[in-house]
């Protein structure tokens, strides 16, 4: 499939597209357990997540309406109320983000899997950040999820309800490790292996994207910098060069009018 010669104006990167398309169906699937787990402290890691998605959600809103073409058309066309909607702390409003998976779908299969795959590998590094922060809520919210469920019930646990695993789950991926909270059991501590495993691959990555991108900008900087000195040299050099050949011609010329 050939490049499309006008990129659609609601298709804002591909790389993006596919991270909110994939928030969305996880949100989905958050509001599904919610009601399928009968579990006072499960169902409060859920609802702790759902309104880290809410917050993403109204950000995305906000983005998409600032950056429409038409924000007449965007709103009630392309279904930005249920965008609005959705973003809202209410349960029964949640399924409305559907909207956003079937945007992301009709979008991404307009623009083509060639020119995604194209796009995705001319942005590798904003890709891989994206999938970083993908990572990243996984790891917190299933994390959080399996070590209360694990742990919360367990003779001695110290992670007995949501806000001891996220806690904990933080902690492990930033590798802070205050000790403060810890599983007792051998399940419990596999999954903190993996959580401290994965955390570690995960902060380590974002921690040189994050180099790379300072670095990045700083030598580009440093190499407009040499250019720069280089012309000036240049030019210094044609000058005196050019005055050189000057003062020969007066010197021809004071020669012959003796």
């Amino acid at each position: 499939m050939p490049e499309p010669r006008t990129k659609n104006p609601e298709l804002k990167s591909p790389g993006y597209e596919i991270f909110i398309g994939a928030l969305s169906v996880l949100s989905i699937v958050n509001i599904v357990l919610l009601y399928g787990v009968n579990d006072t402290g499960l169902n409060n890691v859920l609802r702790i997540m759902n309104a880290i998605f809410s917050a993403i959600f109204l950000i995305d809103f906000t983005f998409r309406l600032l950056t429409a073409p038409s924000k007449s058309s965007y709103f009630f066309r392309h279904y930005g109320w249920a965008d609005l909607l959705a973003s809202l702390p209410f349960a029964q409003l949640k399924v409305l983000r559907l909207f956003r998976v079937l945007r992301v779908y009709r979008l991404l299969r307009d623009y083509g899997t060639r020119n995604i795959l194209r796009s995705l590998g001319r942005d590798r590094a904003g890709s891989a950040l994206y999938v970083l922060l993908f990572m990243g809520i996984l790891v917190l919210e299933f994390g959080s999820f399996g070590m209360l469920l694990i742990e919360q019930n367990a003779p001695g646990a110290n992670i007995t309800t949501a806000s001891d695993a996220f806690w904990y789950v933080i902690e492990t991926i930033s590798t802070v490790g205050y000790g403060d909270q810890y599983p007792v059991t051998n399940g419990g501590r596999i999954l903190g292996s993996i959580i401290i495993v994965v955390g570690v691959g995960i902060f380590g990555t974002f921690t040189g994207y994050l180099a790379n991108f300072f670095l990045s900008a700083k030598k580009s900087a440093d190499d407009g910098t040499t250019d720069v000195q280089r012309q000036l040299a240049r030019l210094k050099d044609l000058l005196a060069q050019q005055q050189s050949a000057v003062d020969e011609v007066e010197l021809l010329v004071q020669a012959a009018g003796r």
